[in-house]
């Protein structure tokens, strides 16, 4: 069994992939920053590849090399960067990693909603840049957390921790997910809404938890945005191309967004182009500390990389030695290649 991972998040001994494999199988390391593109004799010559990073984009003329290979996991929950229909038409399942991080997404989406509802990094940056006495009232944009309204796009595995969490606060808690069953609102105690602009209309929070799809790719754009409630906070910790920039810009300089927390953009590593962008770096007075920007690093920590190398593993021994798939993503062009 030899398994290739391209681009892994760890600098030492795979110690944590071989505890899945056992000493047998062979498990090739290779690191594009250090070695190069990966040759197409690694490609021909893998049973399973393992994606680290979403830089790494695998399309149809590299699945055409993969012979071999019986399944490919992503170490992650995103797969936009993989061509799945390729993979699918070559009998090739993909796996991502869905419940590696769930804690730590949902920490973060619940804590950038509470520093910009709570004015915590505004304070922080005007105290120390002297631009503000020791005067609670001079940050315009706090608001009481208790009894306000949250709300999720995307009630999935981190999209309901986030809710739980947010609940925590003393939250009302509203989603939209057309792909969740009718009445699962009800076991929940939650808000469901039809449409995002109803959504949007109603929340004082809104939370992004949806893959990019087709769909999803810039959801949140001028039309949604003129839909929302007046200094409505925003949070994306999903993906960056669900939100347009350009919308998010006039959303903060006309008020109708209270505040804007980002871990991902639609270009990453961040560049300093884009107009919001260049206002946030700059701290333009008219932002008012209502936007932060973390690295996407919401699925960050120590113990989440571990799980995260972990489950990777494990989507691919299950399958080779068990014939189990536990988050195929597609499934739909498997079965179109098996004639079903």
């Amino acid at each position: 069994m030899r398994i290739l991972i391209i681009d892994p998040q760890f600098d030492d001994e795979p110690d944590v992939e071989r505890a899945v494999t056992g000493p047998e199988a062979d498990l090739v390391i290779w690191r594009t920053d250090r070695q190069g593109a990966v040759p197409d004799a690694e490609l021909a010559a893998c049973d399973a590849l393992v994606i680290c990073r979403s830089r790494t984009r695998l399309d149809a003329e590299h699945v055409a090399l993969m012979g071999r290979c019986r399944i490919v996991s992503q170490s992650g929950v995103g797969f936009n960067h993989i061509d799945i229909d390729s993979c699918g038409a070559a009998g090739i399942p993909v796996c991502n990693s869905p419940d590696y991080g769930t804690m730590e997404v949902a920490d973060h989406a619940v804590a950038l909603a509470l520093a910009l509802s709570r004015g915590i990094v505004a304070y922080d940056r005007k105290l120390r840049d002297r631009r503000m006495g020791w005067h609670a009232r001079e940050q315009g944009t706090v608001r009481r957390i208790y009894g306000r309204h949250f709300g999720i796009v995307g009630l999935g595995r981190i999209g309901l921790a986030a809710a739980l969490r947010a609940q925590g606060f003393g939250l009302h808690i509203h989603f939209v997910d057309p792909y969740l069953p009718p009445g699962i609102e009800r076991a929940l105690g939650f808000t469901r809404h039809s449409t995002l602009a109803a959504l949007l209309a109603t929340v004082d929070v809104v939370s992004i938890h949806t893959p990019l799809t087709v769909e999803t790719r810039e959801m949140i754009d001028a039309a949604a945005l003129a839909a929302a409630k007046p200094g409505l906070v925003l949070v994306n910790t999903a993906r960056g191309p669900i939100c347009d920039l350009d919308a998010l810009y006039d959303g903060l300089r006309d008020g109708r967004l209270g505040g804007v927390g980002l871990d991902v953009l639609p270009v990453e590593p961040m560049t300093y182009e884009h107009p919001l962008v260049q206002a946030w770096a700059a701290d333009e007075p008219w932002l008012d500390g209502r936007m932060i920007v973390t690295p996407h690093a919401a699925f960050y920590s120590p113990d989440g990389l571990l799980d995260m190398r972990r489950i990777a593993l494990e989507n691919v021994v299950d399958y080779l030695r068990h014939g189990t798939l536990r988050t195929c993503v597609n499934h739909a062009a498997m079965r179109r290649n098996r004639g079903h």
